[in-house]
């Protein structure tokens, strides 16, 4: 049975991305995945790295203490889904802050072993993830910064997941004039391209 970890930020229960959420959480559970839900707002988590932490930041495994929750939940999950919303073309400082915390050395990454070598990837049982956002901005103009929360995830820390890790990734662009039948295309899209990378095979490693 396929394990997701779901991870949603955002601070109003009346947002869209609330909707999204509730979305994947209902496909999930028509799929028979079994799953963990994460709101990091309405669980007040602290997204702020505090001094304490980053001087242990790199011991093992004192540096999972204070999030072990938050790391046993990634040890446990093979998928991973985030639901939020862009803000700064980037990642809400709450979702920023759980990755800064929350991917420590010993459970994220392992550290260089020798001088001149480079991190290796500690969430290889990680196979399959999903990353579903709205922007303010329109697509043409998120691209031409670079979009930065995209990148995070859908590079940065897909490149420690497993080596063929599937991804699905959806955005509603210009969401501040959207329209309910874009926001409806949008749940359509995200329902089609979750569907799809939960009924894709598991990649195998080698």
């Amino acid at each position: 049975m396929q394990r997701a970890l779901v991870v949603y930020c955002h601070p109003r229960e009346t947002s869209f991305n609330r909707g999204i959420r509730d979305l994947v959480v209902a496909r999930l559970e028509t799929a028979g995945v079994e799953y963990r839900l994460r709101d990091l707002y309405a669980e007040g988590f602290d997204p702020v790295l505090s001094a304490h932490e980053h001087e242990i930041y790199e011991n093992v495994p004192e540096n999972r203490i204070l999030v072990d929750r938050d790391c046993t939940d990634l040890e446990w999950c093979d998928s991973l889904i985030f639901v939020y919303p862009t803000w700064w073309y980037g990642l809400p400082a709450m979702l920023k802050g759980w990755l800064d915390r929350t991917m420590v050395s010993g459970v994220a990454f392992i550290m260089p072993q020798k001088d001149g070598d480079d991190i290796k990837p500690g969430l290889t049982h990680i196979t399959k993830l999903g990353v579903f956002t709205t922007c303010g901005a329109s697509r043409w103009l998120t691209f031409f910064v670079g979009a930065p929360g995209k990148r995070t995830l859908m590079r940065g820390l897909r490149v420690i997941l497993a080596k063929r890790c599937k991804t699905a990734f959806a955005a509603h662009f210009l969401m501040d004039s959207s329209t309910p039948e874009s926001r409806a295309k949008h749940l359509s899209r995200v329902q089609n391209r979750l569907d799809k990378l939960i009924a894709a095979p598991t990649p195998k490693e080698g």
